[in-house]
């Protein structure tokens, strides 16, 4: 699964987990019984699903990171692959240095040691190949996991503050024009900031001793080497 197809599934995700919740919320509000006139001044009104009539934006993919607990938990994930990724690395230079071997040899190697080194490239590249496709795989259904999760407590945050803040829909920036609708958006009605504060204070999540700058999930991607000239290639 390629970055782009991953930022698509979570951000459908996003879209599923609040609207499910929103609508939650507003099925669960009683229509309430008939009241005095008195009585409803007294009163004020439950938040439903359509609390106002602003528009405010979030960056999901910002507000998930950039929680306390986000931070911990990629961190975390980061530290997790990087055995991982040394061992990409140690395969990538090792297939490199056979290749530059062939290109730099094969005029002195006679047609079985050439078809031979070439077999080993080809059998290496393709254990390379898949073991980085592996890795990438496994990385990115990782991320899914913490990104899911946070998000699955943090789309009630979200919904309650739209309500309470009179806004009517809450569109996601998470992807910029044109992989997303949203041509232009000012910062007036982001409300990603005082998500994450306010998840922050429910969670209970310390903030990160390091820096506490949130930083973007990685999968690992080593530069893939080039394919090794064909074994009948004339001698340069």
């Amino acid at each position: 699964m390629t970055s782009k197809l991953l930022r698509s599934f979570l951000a459908i995700a996003a879209f599923s987990m609040i609207s499910a919740f929103a609508q939650t919320s507003s099925a669960a509000a009683p229509a309430g019984p008939a009241t005095s006139p008195a009585a409803s001044e007294t009163t004020p009104p439950i938040a439903t699903g359509a609390a106002g009539s602003k528009i405010g934006t979030i960056n999901i993919e910002q507000a998930v990171v950039g929680t306390n607990e986000g931070q911990r938990d990629f961190e975390a994930l980061r530290k997790k692959l990087e055995p991982k990724q040394n061992e990409l690395k140690a395969q990538n230079d090792e297939l490199e240095g056979l290749q530059k071997q062939f290109q730099t040899q094969s005029d002195k190697l006679n047609d079985e040691a050439r078809a031979t080194l070439q077999k080993q490239i080809e059998s290496k590249k393709k254990i390379f190949d898949r073991s980085v496709q592996d890795a990438q795989e496994d990385a990115q259904n990782q991320q899914k996991e913490i990104f899911q999760r946070i998000l699955q407590k943090m789309a009630p945050v979200i919904v309650k503050h739209a309500q309470e803040s009179g806004f009517a829909m809450i569109v996601d920036t998470s992807n910029p024009w044109p992989q997303s609708p949203i041509l232009w958006y000012g910062d007036k009605g982001d409300i990603t900031k005082a998500v994450v504060d306010l998840y922050n204070t429910q969670s209970g999540v310390p903030a990160p001793a390091a820096s506490g700058a949130a930083t973007r999930p990685t999968t690992p991607k080593p530069a893939a080497p080039k394919p090794a000239a064909p074994a009948t290639a004339p001698p340069k």
